[in-house]
């Protein structure tokens, strides 16, 4: 059974938000619950929301509703790993790690990562929701890194590393999967590089070419989230150069004030030569054959009859 692609729609888009407002309302509720009540409880309450919306995810699976259902079934998901980890608290699996991102031995939250990518393939192979594909990407190269580093300049390596190795799989892989993976690899690359790169001036002309390049990729690949991450790297950089010029260091506003109204000018040549970066970029995609399409709707000319009883 091949993997759907959901069409965009008024009725789509709006089983997305109330999907996510849920998602949303759960994590609040999980915070709440967590705090009036203790282990043993909360691992109930945990367990009664997940079985509520697994119950709601077959029943939308039988009756043939594929988007609900998948949308559903990504919340069950997000529903077991939390009732796992608040298992492990209640047992007291709740190893930390250091100060750092990726620092310490975190056997428990491996194993929890191992358990809730187990449950995203099983939900995948089951509805076959290409949105699955988003937290599968994310939670591997998230285990992997912490596994290998301990934080700092080798984790970026690693994220770097596993953004090129993503954008390989994401062209070998469908359309519809390739996506999210596509979306994955380009913020991990970004991510690595901003890492590096944000400290210094020639870090963020860099970051700029970078942006670029990524733009270039997206049109290589047929992929626009490419261009968006390009576009919004294009966007911090210039932000960066706004400020740098303008008021030399963001922090001397908190001292000095606000910059003098002669160099008020410099965000605005910065950003409207930004503007202008975007439209010849767009230019250059639509050139080479990436751009928006045209659909000739034909006009049907009313019988006289009609016409005249119409006006």
């Amino acid at each position: 059974m091949d993997v759907l692609k959901p069409r965009w729609t008024s009725s789509s888009f709006l089983l997305y938000l109330g999907a996510f407002t849920i998602l949303g309302a759960m994590t609040g509720a999980y915070a709440y619950l967590a705090d009036r009540y203790g282990n043993v409880a909360f691992v109930g309450w945990t367990l009664l929301m997940l079985a509520i919306l697994l119950v709601l995810a077959v029943g939308f699976r039988v009756r043939g509703a594929w988007l609900t259902g998948g949308l559903f079934a990504y919340l069950t998901v997000a529903a077991f790993g939390t009732f796992v980890g608040a298992v492990f608290e209640w047992w007291g699996w709740n190893a930390g790690g250091g100060d750092k991102a990726f620092d310490g031995w975190h056997w428990s939250q491996w194993l929890l990562i191992l358990l809730v990518l187990a449950a995203l393939g099983l939900a995948h192979d089951r509805y076959r929701f290409p949105l699955f594909v988003l937290p599968i990407a994310v939670l591997i190269w998230f285990f992997v890194t912490d596994v290998i580093s301990g934080g700092g300049s080798w984790s970026a390596v690693v994220t770097l590393l596993f953004g090129l190795a993503y954008l390989a799989t994401g062209v070998a892989l469908d359309r519809i999967r390739g996506f999210w993976v596509h979306v994955v690899s380009g913020v991990l690359i970004a991510g690595a590089l901003l890492y590096w790169w944000n400290a210094s001036t020639a870090g963020w002309w860099a970051m700029a070419a970078v942006s670029v390049v990524f733009v270039f990729v997206g049109m290589a690949v047929r992929r626009s989230s490419w261009a968006v991450i390009g576009g919004l790297g294009l966007w911090a950089s210039a932000t960066y150069f706004s400020i740098k010029w303008t008021l030399g260091d963001a922090r001397s506003i908190l001292t000095d004030g606000p910059p003098s109204a002669d160099k008020l000018w410099i965000p605005i040549v910065v950003f409207a030569s930004l503007g202008f970066v975007y439209v010849v970029l767009g230019l250059i995609a639509a050139h080479r054959g990436d751009g928006p399409t045209t659909t000739a709707v034909p006009v049907v000319t009313p019988p006289p009859a009609v016409a005249a009883t119409a006006e």
